[in-house]
């Protein structure tokens, strides 16, 4: 018999709240966290296309975590341990209480530390000076940075491993999690996505792929907008979600407070192009389909879909008519929205951002609202998508996550039932 696996704890840090509540809050009542951005580390803004993102403001990491944790790491770690305490506090899981071999750490991450990386690099050229270059600067930038350092604040001794597929991450992340549980390499899995990549270099890159939003530089709240029929490219993002998963005996075991339940996962890849999906649809189909027979799960009991939904022209069309292709009849009866209408693009922890909002979707019964839907695109419609928010009973949810290089991710949550 498989064993069921679980959703203990969740964290957050995003453009619209650092702390489940305050996330869940200004997501429910469907705020932007989009702002203009005034300067990338002092590198002017007058070249760059676009002039928008989803940035935490005021984020100082010394107010949530002890020195020697935040002060030696890179942003998108900072991320990471933040919403992992979080996270921890909020399933009431005590590491001295737990075999530390028995619990593993798990992170999806785009791109490493790339605020690091970048001031080290940019410093070694203007000084011609190698040996001054930081000591720490291999550790920090390396993507396993981020589960290392998560494991070591809290002595998680189990399988640690980093996950890295661009935009579908922490999706992976969370499915990998739920078969290690599954496998029995461990009890409990913390799982995290996190991102910080809003720096000059990495801003430039998406600016020059034209894959960012230019249209909205003067009015930065309604840049985000996917499926709506003015949409001209995603945000970036930056932030981290984080997720206890643990086997359903040993939630039982420390009477835990269950969130909702992984049913199952599904890895594909397209094999088609590295930044443009395979336009008919058909392998965002598959994955869906692969996901709900993992979780052995039949399309008809799906209630609602946390799209991938970038607010891309060619991916949030494809997507739709993926939707459309799958579930033929009941397609205009499954809610949908896009938790990147809120945050942004948030890359590597794009996946455990979009899996927070679909944890409490199930757990509250509340769907929050896809901002900006103002004009909906013909080429996206679906009878689900809403501005307000959609109070539904959700049986089951897809998580859809898709990266570059051809990759995609749809992790099947279930409400929990004894």
């Amino acid at each position: 018999m498989i064993s069921r696996v679980v959703i203990t704890g969740l964290g957050i840090v995003s453009p619209i709240g650092i702390g489940v509540s305050e996330f869940w809050k200004a997501a429910l009542a469907g705020r932007s966290g989009i702002t203009a951005i005034q300067s990338l580390d002092s590198f002017p803004m007058a070249g760059y296309r676009s002039k928008v993102a989803g940035q935490i403001h005021n984020f100082s990491p010394e107010q949530y975590l002890p020195a020697i944790q935040g002060g030696r790491v890179d942003r998108y770690a900072q991320f990471a341990l933040v919403a992992t305490k979080e996270a921890l506090a909020d399933a009431d899981l005590f590491m001295a209480k737990e075999s530390p071999h028995r619990v593993g750490v798990i992170v999806g991450a785009g791109m490493g530390g790339m605020v690091m990386g970048e001031r080290e690099i940019t410093q070694l050229f203007k000084s011609q000076k190698p040996h001054r270059v930081h000591p720490n600067f291999i550790p920090t930038i390396t993507l396993n940075s981020a589960s290392g350092i998560v494991a070591m604040a809290h002595g998680a001794k189990g399988p640690n491993l980093t996950i890295s597929t661009a935009c579908s991450s922490s999706a992976h992340a969370l499915g990998l999690a739920l078969q290690c549980i599954r496998s029995g390499q461990a009890d409990v899995v913390i799982t995290v996505g996190a991102d910080a990549s809003i720096t000059p270099l990495v801003f430039a890159g998406f600016c020059s792929l034209r894959a960012l939003s230019s249209e909205f530089n003067d009015a930065p709240e309604r840049a985000s907008r996917p499926f709506d029929r003015r949409r001209d490219g995603f945000v970036m993002g930056e932030g981290a979600g984080a997720l206890i998963v643990e086997s359903l005996a040993h939630a039982k075991k420390r009477k835990a407070r269950i969130y909702a339940e992984l049913g199952g996962y599904a890895a594909t890849s397209e094999a088609y192009h590295m930044v443009i999906p395979q336009e008919d649809g058909e392998e965002i189909c598959t994955t869906m389909m692969l996901g709900l027979k993992a979780a052995d799960i039949a399309p008809g009991q799906v209630d609602y879909i946390n799209a991938h939904a970038t607010s891309t022209t060619i991916g949030d069309a494809v997507e739709a008519k993926a939707i459309r292709r799958f579930f033929k009849n009941r397609a205009d009866k499954i809610a949908v929205n896009a938790t990147k209408s809120l945050v942004g693009h948030t890359l590597g922890a794009a996946g455990a951002i979009g899996a927070v909002a679909s944890t409490l979707a199930i757990h509250t019964g509340q769907i929050h609202p896809t901002a900006n839907y103002d004009d909906p695109d013909p080429a996206c419609r679906l009878g689900g998508i809403s501005r307000s928010v959609q109070e539904r009973k959700i049986r089951t949810a897809l998580l859809n996550a898709f990266g570059f290089g051809s990759n995609n991710a749809t992790v099947v949550l279930k409400k929990f039932v004894t």
